[in-house]
């Protein structure tokens, strides 16, 4: 079993209304982030540093910013999320954060604001922290 961590956040946990909404959304964007569906028990589920679950008191008013590997990957989230259930909150585009920030925005089926950017050519040291428990 691996995890795959970075250096600021676990992880961040998300309360939702209905979970079935919400892991139709969530398992969309993911794929076309390239990010594999981690797992799930009754009443939740997870992919790397998000959990999911159907309890109270619901999540509100977040916004979470998803990685994304160029523009296209970008153009492609806001189909997805729109397609899957999410509504738009401001397509893909330049935005004046700083040169290069390519980002879209949606609302998940919450009203959580959800993004994907991209911000321009880098290079990464690696994919992603990859952590092995009991190693």
């Amino acid at each position: 079993m691996e995890f795959h961590r970075g250096r600021l956040f676990d992880h961040v946990h998300l309360k939702v209304r209905d979970l079935e909404a919400s892991k139709h959304f969530y398992r969309a964007i993911f794929e076309v982030l390239g990010i594999p569906f981690g797992g799930e028990h009754p009443g939740a589920f997870w992919t790397d540093e998000l959990y999911v679950s159907a309890e109270a008191p619901l999540t509100a008013h977040m916004h979470l910013a998803f990685q994304a590997s160029d523009r296209e990957t970008v153009q492609r989230f806001h189909s997805a999320a729109l397609a899957a259930g999410g509504r738009d909150n401001g397509g893909p585009g330049e935005r004046p954060y700083h040169p290069g920030y390519y980002a879209a925005f949606v609302l998940d089926p919450d009203g959580n604001n959800i993004e994907a950017v991209f911000h321009g050519p880098s290079r990464r040291s690696a994919a992603s922290v990859i952590v092995t428990p009991g190693a």
